[in-house]
């Protein structure tokens, strides 16, 4: 597979949401770190994803969003 997409991690599928015309699949990357992405389950017969199959989630740094935690005053 060729993408142009620099951010690439591999893990293995955790889960898939069940029902409605988009699915969540969570995938586990390393360090335990989980991703979830919003799939539709046309893509997700076409990929053959199944909980515990390896997976890939590919995404493109402009697309990213970076926030913090709402701190409390005096902290």
């Amino acid at each position: 597979m060729k993408i142009s997409a620099r951010n690439v991690l591999r893990g293995k599928v955790k889960s898939i949401s069940k029902g409605g015309a988009s699915r969540e699949v969570v995938i586990e990357v390393a360090g335990g770190v989980r991703i979830a992405a919003i799939v539709t389950p046309g893509a997700i017969k076409e990929l053959g994803l199944k909980v515990g199959k390896e997976a890939l989630a590919v995404f493109n740094a402009s697309d990213t969003m970076v926030g913090v935690p709402h701190h409390k005053r005096g902290e």
